[in-house]
């Protein structure tokens, strides 16, 4: 029986563009991308009991600031060793007044002379809260499905600027107007983060950097058309005409108080985001693309159609915000009408850890400080600033459980009290 010589195998060539075309992948567990992953599945998964005393924690710290901004506490400080009991008190007072006049601001003012005065601070939170809930909600979704939005802020703006141009130039009965004008910002600013989710799928370009110079462009962009007919449409001053009347969103408790449906519209997306992360097909692989990407992959979901799906969703919802903002609040669009929403919801999303329940009772805090702040610096002379300390700080904790838990000297989650690190 004769054998014949193995004949050496030719090296497999790959076609042309295989290799560009696998290069064009992203790739789903980069080192900075698993590092950022293990961080917020960390804070998402974090207890309540944590969350909370983060809260705590930062109101404590806060007023530490204040006694020290105080001047009679200052002034007490002098002479601590003499009469100790000085300083602790006049800390106490300045500490006291300041909490108080917030909490008058925000949600009860009990030395108003009438009761509509008494509650108008609550429903100035909940008008503060509104586009927060809708952008939060949105970043929320993506937070749980693995990708970091940074873009809210944009999204925000340029749903309001859609939302502005529908309310100002076209001319439709009151219940169409609005409805179109609501529409409009919802596509537009789906449409704006859909570009970081396409380029995310498309590409494997990071969200995190995509979303971030999106927020410029809008912001710039936004500003340009401010400067055109398009938005600004008479007048020198680059501000918007005030939207029509039959495309604002009606006021829900009269014309004493800022209160209008919007609100109930943001609970009405927190419902549905609940709904559709919860009990969807299509929520179920929103979360298993975040809890595992490899994993997800490989039981057949597409996970880059899923990357373009959560950010259009993200969109929608920060597009609602900024239609909130101006069909029911501002009226006129302005480049700043946006204001810190996009950013605050980053942290009114990790707060809430991305679940809609959580997620508005977030936003209700942050509409309190934003709400209370300007009579806190009215009444007790506290500087306003102080707000922006209280959520800066709610972050810091809020970014490191072990370390609320070994403040509070909590059990980690595994049973011990060590504090533990995790290797990048």
């Amino acid at each position: 029986m004769s054998h014949e010589p193995e004949r050496p195998r030719t090296p497999e060539v790959p076609e042309p563009g295989a290799e560009a075309g696998a290069r064009a992948q992203p790739d789903p567990m980069r080192p900075d991308e698993r590092w950022l992953q293990e961080t917020m599945r960390g804070i998402l998964t974090s207890n309540w009991l944590v969350t909370l005393l983060a809260i705590v924690a930062a109101l404590v710290l806060s007023g530490l600031l204040i006694a020290i901004a105080d001047e009679d506490v200052r002034d007490a400080s002098t002479y601590f060793f003499a009469r100790p009991l000085d300083t602790l008190a006049a800390a106490w007072d300045s500490v006291a007044a300041a909490y108080t006049s917030l909490f008058r601001g925000a949600v009860f003012d009990f030395q108003a002379p009438t009761l509509a005065r008494a509650i108008r601070p609550i429903t100035e939170t909940m008008v503060a809260a509104t586009p927060l809930i809708f952008a939060a909600l949105g970043l929320g979704m993506g937070f749980r499905s693995g990708l970091f939005n940074i873009g809210a802020q944009g999204q925000v703006l340029m749903g309001a600027a859609a939302a502005t141009y529908v309310g100002i130039t076209w001319s439709l009965p009151v219940v169409v107007h609005v409805v179109l004008a609501v529409i409009a910002a919802m596509v537009v600013g789906g449409l704006w983060a859909g570009i970081a989710g396409f380029l995310k799928a498309r590409t494997g370009a990071s969200e995190v950097i995509v979303t971030i110079m999106l927020n410029w462009i809008a912001i710039w962009l936004v500003t340009y058309l401010l400067t055109t007919t398009i938005l600004r449409q008479g007048g020198s001053r680059p501000i918007s005409p005030a939207v029509g009347e039959n495309a604002r969103l009606p006021l829900l408790l009269g014309d004493s108080f800022r209160l209008h449906w919007g609100f109930l519209l943001a609970l009405a997306a927190a419902a549905l985001v609940w709904w559709l992360m919860e009990r969807s097909t299509i929520g179920f692989k929103f979360r298993a693309v975040g809890a595992n990407l490899d994993a997800a992959r490989t039981a057949g979901i597409n996970v880059n159609l899923i990357f373009v799906f959560v950010m259009v969703s993200a969109g929608l919802l920060a597009g609602l915000g900024g239609a909130s903002q101006i069909l029911g609040t501002d009226k006129t669009l302005q480049a700043g009408s946006a204001g810190s929403i996009g950013f605050d919801a980053i942290t009114v999303a990790l707060l809430g850890r991305s679940r809609p329940l959580g997620t508005v009772l977030a936003a209700l805090l942050f509409g309190a400080l934003r709400a209370g702040s300007p009579l806190m610096q009215t009444v007790s002379n506290t500087p306003i600033d102080i707000v922006l300390v209280i959520q800066a700080v709610i972050v810091l904790f809020i970014a490191a459980p072990p370390l609320v838990r070994s403040i509070f000297f909590l059990p980690s989650p595994d049973g011990s009290r060590r504090v533990k690190e995790v290797a990048a």
